[in-house]
């Protein structure tokens, strides 16, 4: 009984140093997701302000650009997964990890050659593991992406986009990401962000051009209304790319701070199962003791 009674003690201990580790990775997240909402959220006015503006040019310019241009020229496609660069953040890199594999085996299926970039140490070593090509990696800033990392790698697809078939050119951009809905609900998402749509949004959307010709005012462009469309698109693609990084750090943020606060509950829960049977055994070894005694008094009267 002395043994169980010792192993339990261990058992608790080693389950309360857990319980505090857990308990200030809970609290490291918390102080960081209001920072990190509030970014990914306050580009929302930015990406309004400038489809409107791309929607407006659009009315007033022949909406023909390479970015805006399907092309038949070559079968490789740009597949860009974001996930985290450590774990203790639940479900989160892996409900990424298995859209994506559907994604690459889907583009596979219809005669197209995935080219693979990661952002997250989770998804690197996930994809290398599965002996997958990684074509470019990001890992370090998976909570707090920097601008410097976002406009690189918003060039890379954009050169990538736009180069010839035989140097390389990829026909499509497909970013699989989370988006932070609330604190409790992080949604995975699939984007075709090239060639792009001016409007990207769940659901049937108006033709803006058209929408813009109608309902605003005449502009006068200077030097000219297709060439200011031609400079807002890449301005477009670099602001969508960083909105995605936001948006994921924010939602892995918030997955990290439920799966440490679910498993402080559990640590909790485990510490007071574990000193129950630690009283139990120490009960039994006093009842134990006690008879004993009591069997050795006996003998000795008799």
């Amino acid at each position: 009984m002395a043994g169980k009674q010792r192993i339990y003690k261990q058992k608790i201990r080693a389950t309360g140093t857990l319980e505090k580790v857990f308990r200030a990775m809970e609290l490291i997240a918390a102080s960081r997701i209001g920072k990190a909402r509030d970014a990914a959220l306050g580009q929302d006015p930015y990406t309004r302000a400038l489809t409107a503006s791309i929607a407006t040019v659009a009315a007033h310019a022949q909406a023909e650009h390479p970015l805006v241009t399907e092309r038949k020229d070559t079968n490789r496609v740009i597949v860009f997964v974001v996930t985290s660069d450590r774990g203790m953040a639940g479900a989160y890199s892996s409900s990424v990890l298995r859209e994506a594999d559907q994604l690459l085996e889907d583009l596979r299926e219809q005669g197209k050659e995935p080219v693979l970039c990661v952002s997250g140490r989770r998804g690197d070593a996930h994809f290398r593991f599965h002996g997958v090509p990684v074509e470019r990696s990001w890992v370090g800033e998976s909570d707090k992406p920097t601008d410097a990392t976002s406009r690189e790698i918003a060039h890379l697809f954009l050169d990538l986009f736009l180069a010839p078939a035989d140097a390389g050119g990829v026909s499509e951009l497909h970013v699989v990401s989370t988006k932070f809905v609330s604190m409790v609900s992080q949604v995975v998402e699939i984007r075709r962000m090239l060639p792009l749509e001016v409007v990207d949004a769940p659901g049937h959307q108006p033709d803006l051009a058209q929408e813009a010709e109608d309902s605003t005012p005449l502009y006068e462009f200077e030097p000219s209304a297709q060439e200011v469309f031609d400079a807002l698109l890449p301005m477009y693609i670099g602001q969508r790319v960083h909105s995605v990084m936001l948006m994921s750090a924010a939602a892995e943020l918030a997955a990290r701070q439920q799966a440490m606060h679910s498993a402080t509950d559990n640590a909790h829960e485990l510490i007071e199962k574990y000193t129950r049977l630690a009283n139990n055994a120490r009960q039994a070894e006093i009842t134990t003791e006690i008879t004993e005694i009591i069997s050795g008094a006996d003998a000795l009267g008799k």
